[in-house]
Parts: C-alpha cells; structure tokens; sequence
C-alpha cells in the first residue's frame, strides 16, 4: 500500500496512515438534507450506509512526529460493534509506520479533534499485559471541555465516550481551553457543534493554509455550512462555525484536508466554492475512477 503524502513546506510534511474504515448511517451523517441531495454528492450502499475512512494524518514539522487523530485501532471493538458500525477494516497504523521507517515510540504528540470512538480507540492497543497506550511517549492534547465528557458522559453521549480508550492514556493527556498551538502555525481550535469540546486543526506553514475541520465538515460533501450531522450535539455551533472558518477559507484558496472522506485526502475549491481546482485523492479512490 502506498501512502499518501503532502508537502506543505520547509520540513513539514503530511501522511495519511490507515486508521481503518467504518460504513455509517448516510441518513445519520447528512441529517435534514433529503437523501436525493445528499446522495448526488456522496455514494451509499444498499444498507443507506455510506463509507467513512478513519485515518490519522502523520504531521512532521519542527523535527517532530505528531498524529492527529487516532483511528479506530484494531482488536478494540467486539464483532457485534464492527458489525453495527460497519467496519470493513481495521488499522494498520504500526505497520504504516515502520514502512517510514517510525514506531508508536517516535510519535511526540496526538492532536485530537475530539474522543468520539471512531477518533479514540486507537490510542490504546491490547496486550497480553492489558490495555496500554498505543504512543508511550507522546503528549496527546484534547480540549478541556472534550476530555471532562470523555470521562463523563451523559445519557446521550455515553454511546461515543468509552472508559476503555481514555483509562490507559490519562497520564498523557494535556487539556487547553480555547487554542492550543503545538509547534508554530499548527494550532487546535475550540469550536463546539459536533460534540461540546469538539476541534478544529489549522496549518499555516510557509505560504500553505490547510483546515481540517473534523466532524463539522467530515466529507467534501458537507461543504454546505446548513448540511450537519444528526449526531452534533449543537447543530446550531456547527453551522456557526462552519460559516466562520470555512467560506473565508474558501475564497482565500485554502486546503482542506479529511480524516473521514473515502475519496479526497485534501483539496481545494475555487474561490465560490462551487469546482474543485486541486485535490490528493486517496490511492484505491484514484485507481477506481
């Protein structure tokens, strides 16, 4: 499998690791938009699922190895879960790794958009000693908000937040409230909507801006700062924030990159937001066009 990369400038570059791939409720990830719009723009199966890849991006700058987001690991979920959750594949993220020559060990920090299990399970990984943490050496941030839910949750979010993908990495974890900036021009940023402490990732390094806005924009697809998910928590912030961050981005020519899009690792829309003028394509996404 090749990987796919980005340089983005000087020593930074980017590179999307198999975190595994999940097929999820389309109606579920397109909420009030009617299927007959939403499915123009995204493929679904016979089931009404639609394919969501969960891949870290490796982020290499300053001299450092950092992950965002951390895959849906392997091992961690039970067959009645991969079913429900429709996972077709799971990690191979150490092996992905070690082709660049890297281990869990060389990683310094996880960046985290938010702890949903679809982000979180592959913090950790099972032993034969127990559950232990997937990157022994690294700092992982998580917004204070996100991390406070993470351990308890309510009635509604106890379904996303499992004890068994924070239990093992608590001591790694390093909170912040509103921004956090984990070397200069890549910073985390409090936005809400999806979840309560939900993130999003900006790169400005050089003459590149690249968005990663998570789960409020987790596909190309959800372009439309009206189309959010039915599992946003504040559908309302979402929408706020999408018009906040996203259409200047747009029209300024920045990227965006995906951690869930089967098709797209990054790309770029014209200043209207209507064509795609560049775009890296996933390798099995190329190669079936």
């Amino acid at each position: 499998m090749t990987l796919e990369q980005f340089h983005v400038s000087g020593d930074t570059t980017l590179t999307w690791l198999n975190g595994g791939d999940t097929n999820m409720d389309g109606g579920a990830m397109f909420g009030v938009v009617p299927k007959p719009l939403w499915s123009r723009k995204y493929p679904v199966n016979e089931k009404n699922q639609i394919e969501l890849r969960c891949d870290p991006v490796l982020i290499q700058a300053e001299g450092r190895n950092m992950i965002m987001e951390g895959g849906i690991g392997r091992g961690r979920l039970s067959e009645k879960a991969m079913k429900n959750y429709g996972v077709t594949e799971e990690s191979s993220v150490e092996e992905n790794l070690s082709d660049l020559g890297l281990s869990p060990d060389d990683i310094s920090d996880v960046l985290m958009t938010h702890m949903h299990f679809d982000h979180s399970m592959g913090l950790t990984k099972e032993t034969a000693e127990g559950r232990k943490p997937m990157y022994p050496n690294a700092v992982i941030w998580v917004n204070e908000i996100e991390w406070e839910e993470m351990k308890n949750p309510n009635i509604r979010s106890r379904n996303t937040y499992f004890k068994e993908n924070w239990d093992a990495i608590e001591h790694q974890v390093k909170t912040f409230k509103k921004e956090k900036e984990v070397v200069p021009g890549i910073r985390l940023i409090h936005t809400g909507g999806h979840s309560a402490g939900h993130c999003i990732l900006n790169i400005s390094r050089g003459d590149r801006e690249i968005w990663h806005m998570a789960d409020i924009m987790p596909t190309h697809a959800h372009q439309n700062v009206l189309w959010v998910l039915a599992y946003d928590d504040y559908p309302l912030d979402s929408i706020e924030k999408k018009q906040e961050y996203t259409l200047p981005a747009i029209e300024q020519g920045a990227w965006f990159m995906f951690y869930h899009d089967y098709k797209y690792r990054m790309l770029r829309w014209d200043e209207n937001g209507k064509e795609i003028v560049e775009s890296l394509l996933r390798e099995e996404a190329e190669e079936s066009e």
